[in-house]
């Protein structure tokens, strides 16, 4: 069902890593879980901007489709170059076990500069 020519993008799966320490308290980073191919496709432009504690925040939705994996989860994120996509949405299964379908969106400030 997914055609290996429509994998054209590389993708980092992250999963969170949180900080057991007595004094990391609230820290947390990120652990990779595979490098794979994917199909990253952003959706059509859209007023995606909302105010949040006087920021003007940007979103920039996207569709990503990967091969059939058990180990991916909501909770965790896409990395592609400097792009940073949260999981907002999935997994949808594709076929029979065939692939996945997650609906990710990636957040930046928006407006002038001061």
């Amino acid at each position: 069902m997914l055609a290996a020519g429509r994998l054209r993008q590389r993708i980092r799966i992250e999963r969170p890593q949180a900080d057991d320490s007595f004094d990391g308290a609230g820290s947390s980073g990120w652990t990779l879980v595979a490098e794979v191919a994917a199909e990253v496709q952003d959706m059509l432009p859209s007023r995606g901007e909302r105010l949040a504690d006087g920021l003007n925040i940007a979103t920039r939705p996207a569709r990503v489709r990967i091969r059939w994996r058990d180990d991916v989860t909501a909770a965790m994120r896409f990395v592609m170059g400097t792009r940073v996509m949260q999981i907002v949405g999935g997994p949808a299964e594709l076929g029979r076990r065939e692939a996945l379908e997650f609906m990710v969106e990636t957040y930046s400030t928006a407006g002038g500069e001061a």
